[in-house]
């Protein structure tokens, strides 16, 4: 499995994950001819994607989709109503979410997750040998879904914002009100707290994704993570933070 955050934050997010096979994207938040650039950096044409997955119908999420989509022609892992929101009629090559699906032998698992979008939800990647773990833009994760997120090879998880920062900043109160409701985002300490129920034996690399820029540092994030795993008792240095701009190697 190579994994490469093609960019995350509030300006444009997307993932590509390659199975060997098939060749996803999680999410087409830049324009077509952002994503054709970074995914030229790695030695990708587009039209090697095989499949589109979408979390959410947010602008940052789904900015490039339908250009994405013409040119390319892949399978689209989407709900009905983000279908509807954003293409505005059914493409040809939807597959509608359901709880679990399969793409061969990989298992794509659904993780329903608490945002303010028409429908929002994480996923769970998993071959035979490694998995990898996807959710940002969430308030929080219902731990009735732990079982299925423990242990995994590779995360990536959302550590949005440092709360003080965020409290102190420049945000009018609304907002830092969204920021922190359940529809939210999920803090560094809130990130770092799932993760230590999460990492185990198997896991390799923490992806810490969709840094505010505002509200954020990557310093202020990894030391968070790293503080709260050690206090949970979890020795784990194989951290780093997902870029907005460039573009980010997680395994090769």
């Amino acid at each position: 499995m190579k994994i490469v955050v093609l960019g995350s934050g509030s300006k444009g997010n997307s993932t590509f994950i390659d199975l060997g096979k098939h060749k996803i994207l999680i999410d087409v938040g830049f324009s077509y001819k952002t994503i054709k650039e970074k995914l030229e950096k790695i030695n990708i044409d587009p039209k090697e994607i095989t499949e589109v997955l979408i979390t959410h119908d947010h602008h940052d999420h789904t900015y490039g989709l339908k250009m994405f989509i013409n040119k390319v022609n892949p399978y689209l892992y989407i709900t009905p109503e983000i279908e509807k929101a954003i293409l505005e009629e059914p493409y040809e090559k939807s597959i509608y979410i359901t709880d679990e699906m399969f793409i061969d032998n990989s298992l794509i698992k659904i993780i329903p997750t608490s945002h303010d979008a028409i429908t929002s939800n994480g996923y769970l990647i998993e071959t035979e040998e490694e998995s990898v773990v996807y959710i940002t833009d969430t308030g929080y994760i219902n731990l009735r879904y732990m079982p299925y997120l423990t242990d995994k090879t590779y995360y990536i998880l959302e550590s949005n914002h440092d709360t003080e920062r965020l409290i102190n900043g420049p945000y009018p109160e609304y907002l830092q009100r969204r920021v922190l409701s359940d529809k939210g985002h999920l803090s560094n300490e809130l990130c770092a707290g799932y993760l230590s129920k999460m990492v185990g034996p198997h896991t390799k690399k923490i992806i810490l994704a969709h840094l505010s820029e505002i509200n954020n540092t990557e310093e202020i994030a990894l030391d968070t993570t790293t503080k709260i795993l050690k206090d949970n008792n979890i020795d784990f240095n194989e951290i780093i933070c997902a870029k907005q701009y460039d573009i980010t190697e997680v395994n090769i």
